[in-house]
């Protein structure tokens, strides 16, 4: 029997999977499958869709690949098992009506290729007939039927060899039953329990993964963070992690699936066969699958925790087009400072030195201040490194010393900073600087804008997430490269002032055309306007409609250069204007006139109430900035080690990460505090997220301060009870530290467990 390759339309299926309309859906495919980008489809075809927003479009996107893809290897599937001539009416329906790659593979895994096998080697030895009398349960006794089976030429000696290859061909065939494997997955999905011990080498040595020692949780609930830390201790060698389920309840629903007769006196043979086929083979291979599952489940959740804070700190609010001084801080090598431009030009850069005597530090002072009243910064970017805030406190009172007290001083996160000074991007931007400069460069950028910054740096480098190292790197890459794309898109770049890596997220653009266009305006000076875009090699019409509606020309030639209005209705607006008796550049802006305009005039054809509110909306801010006003965190001046901190003590924070079991907070002394999920806020909270974000200012009181193990505990709680008792000391250097005891979380009713069945029945 054969069968062809059908057409294969994804549309209804993700239309009733993810609960969207049929037409909204049927677009968005059609607009991917045309090359139109996610953000170019959210911003400018909302009347195709219906007005699906970017998580909906990539939710379509990402489900259309996972249905295309199971498409192809069930077709693939009918194909191998057609060409062994095995594929019957009854088996293609229940192929085609696979809604997962695990129910495909499992119907396919009888025709599959495999090792040679027990079930293989009965076979070679004519025991199928008997294994055939074994599943039909019939009224002959096993003994008097294997009798005719026995062959020593065979390497079958005597009834119960003849017996045992009958069971192992039986025990396969149970094993490789779809809905016997849809039943013991279920059972290991829903009721299965993870059990974490430490191994031998480990049972006596004190380690990071101690309050995973005995541990139990059950599979259905267990957090994403939990089993990623339970994963990295395997990979470690220190914890041994096994899923267990109640086999013994398991066992009456194999044997009836099975096809087990009580009263046969095939009985206890088949009951054999079903107990050997969970142990041998089932558990086996069902629990690899599980843990498969779970991980990628938990890598899902982790990737989630991670694009979300990327998303807030790459849409931190900017300081802006302003001159800035950056400073990277250093105590032995000296703390490189730059000078930037309204732009990000570097201007000058020299070091200074604080802690190599009073003779350095004047002198450290007077270039300081040379620096500053040479270039009058508005702002000074100091790295929250190692000796950041000796440093912020010099600068600020340099500033005040020099009347320049509207100049702010600002500590700037140094994630990152060094990946990128060591960077090809840095190295092309900088090629005669040493990577210390580069790093200071790179503070003082990201302070007037973090998003032009932080795109030249690997996602996973900014220390925003959590187990991202643990995580599957092609998940975590897409998802955050879907992040940085959506977050630039959103803001929009100024065409000529960007840099290459920050025009390449551009939708429809990419890292070739970026440098092309970079090149471009370096050769024949700045554009004049979006259309002058097209003049770029390898800019053709249908990347220009992908990419001009985010890119802003400042006082180009048309007014509506510099907004958010796509090129393609630049006649839309033009036509309003004339309407309202005034030049397009009267009208952006101005709101007496925009409240005149006729909305429903204008609606027709493909432009419909959509296109304009987005348009209506753009002429009152055009080129508005989504990101919030910026604001610089509140550090106590007298609060810059941890040796500061005292139990009790109430700080200003910035949210630095947020996880799942908690956020942690920059109280300005090098080393985060941790706010526990429990003491986010004074209501139960199950998602931090639900009250945090990355850039968020909290207000926090100090709960403990561990200085042996650099640790710092705040809460958020308006009334929460501070620990009494002196504060942890740090021990002698070689001394062992003090086992601190270890809260944990209560485990969940385990259900029992025993090989009990299986050893019986195999003993039969």
């Amino acid at each position: 029997m054969t069968t062809e390759t059908r057409a294969f339309d994804p549309v209804p299926a993700l239309a009733a999977e993810l609960s969207l309309p049929h037409g909204g859906v049927a677009a968005v495919v059609k607009l991917l499958a045309e090359g139109s980008t996610v953000p170019f489809i959210a911003r400018y075809r909302k009347e195709a869709t219906g007005g699906f927003d970017e998580v909906q479009i990539r939710a379509v996107e990402e489900r259309r690949t996972y249905l295309l893809e199971l498409h192809e290897r069930r077709e693939s599937v009918l194909a191998e098992i057609s060409r062994q001539g095995k594929l019957s009416p009854e088996l293609e329906k229940k192929v085609r009506a696979c809604g997962t790659k695990a129910e495909l593979e499992d119907l396919y895994l009888p025709f599959k290729p495999k090792r040679r096998t027990r079930a293989i080697i009965a076979t070679e030895r004519g025991l199928a007939p008997l294994a055939a009398l074994l599943a039909a349960q019939g009224s002959e006794k096993p003994e008097v039927a294997a009798l005719p089976f026995v062959d020593a030429a065979k390497e079958v000696p005597d009834v119960a060899a003849a017996l045992a290859g009958a069971r192992d061909i039986r025990a396969e065939h149970v094993a490789e039953d779809a809905t016997v494997r849809k039943l013991v997955r279920d059972a290991f999905a829903q009721h299965g329990v993870v059990r974490v011990t430490k191994t031998k080498e480990h049972e006596t040595q004190t380690t990071k993964f101690d309050m995973y020692a005995s541990f139990d949780e059950a599979v259905a609930t267990i957090p994403s963070h939990r089993y990623l830390a339970i994963r990295r201790g395997e990979t470690e060698g220190v914890l041994r992690a096994v899923l267990e389920v109640d086999g013994e309840a398991l066992l009456p629903q194999l044997q009836r699936l099975a096809g087990h007769v009580p009263t046969s006196p095939w009985a206890g043979e088949l009951e054999k066969a079903v107990a050997d086929a969970y142990k041998r083979l089932l558990v086996p291979s069902v629990e690899s699958d599980v843990r498969i599952e779970l991980k990628l489940s938990a890598d899902r959740g982790a990737v989630d925790v991670f694009a979300q804070n990327l998303r807030q700190l790459l849409l931190s609010a900017p300081y802006g087009g302003k001159t800035v001084l950056g400073i990277d801080p250093g105590q032995r090598t000296g703390c490189k400072c730059v000078m930037v431009d309204d732009t990000g030009k570097l201007l000058e850069h020299t070091m200074i030195y604080l802690v190599q005597g009073d003779s350095a530090l004047e002198k450290s002072k007077e270039t300081l201040r040379a620096l500053c009243r040479k270039y009058k910064p508005s702002a000074i970017g100091v790295g929250n490194g190692t000796h950041g805030r000796e440093t912020e406190a010099f600068a600020r009172e340099l500033l005040v010393s020099e009347g320049l007290v509207e100049t702010l001083c600002v500590p700037v996160s140094e994630a990152g900073a060094s990946v990128y000074s060591a960077s090809d991007i840095a190295r092309e931007e900088f090629p005669d600087l040493d990577l210390t400069v580069r790093g200071a460069v790179s503070i003082a950028r990201r302070l007037q804008d973090p998003l032009a910054e932080l795109v030249k740096i690997d996602p996973k480098s900014i220390g925003v997430g959590q187990y991202q190292h643990d995580v599957y790197q092609p998940l975590l890459g897409r998802k955050l490269e879907e992040v940085v794309e959506s977050c630039v898109n959103a803001v929009g770049v100024e065409l000529n002032t960007a840099s290459a890596p920050l025009l390449a997220r551009v939708a429809g653009i990419g890292p070739t055309l970026a440098k092309k266009i970079v090149a471009h305006r370096d050769e024949k000076g700045a554009f004049k306007s979006r259309r002058e875009l097209l003049g770029v090699g390898g800019v053709g019409p249908r990347t220009f409609e992908q990419a001009a509606g985010f890119l802003r020309v400042r006082s180009g030639e048309h007014p509506l250069d510099a907004s958010a209005v796509h090129p393609e209705r630049y006649a839309l607006v033009e036509q309003m204007a004339t309407d309202l008796g005034v030049p397009v550049g009267s009208l952006v802006g101005n709101l007496d006139l925009i409240k005149a305009i006729d909305k429903k005039r204008y609606v027709g054809g493909d432009v419909g109430d959509f296109t304009i509110d987005d348009i209506v909306a753009e002429l009152k801010k055009p080129g508005r900035d989504p990101r919030a006003t910026f604001e610089p965190p509140k550090f106590r001046d007298d609060v810059r080690t941890m040796n500061d901190l005292v139990p009790g003590m109430s700080l200003e924070g910035v949210v630095t990460n947020v996880t799942a079991f908690g956020a942690f907070v920059d109280v300005g002394v090098h080393q985060d505090g941790l706010v526990h999920v429990s003491k986010l806020a004074d209501r139960f909270v199950k998602d931090p997220n639900e009250v945090v974000k990355v850039g968020d200012k909290l207000q926090v009181r100090v709960l403990e301060v561990d200085l042996v193990r650099k640790r710092i505990s705040l809460s958020a709680k308006k009334d929460d009870v501070v620990p009494t008792g002196p504060r942890p000391q740090p021990t002698a250097r070689g001394g062992q530290r003090p086992q601190q005891a270890q809260k944990q979380a209560p485990t969940p009713a385990q259900p029992k467990f025993t090989n009990n069945p299986f050893e019986r029945l195999l003993r039969k």
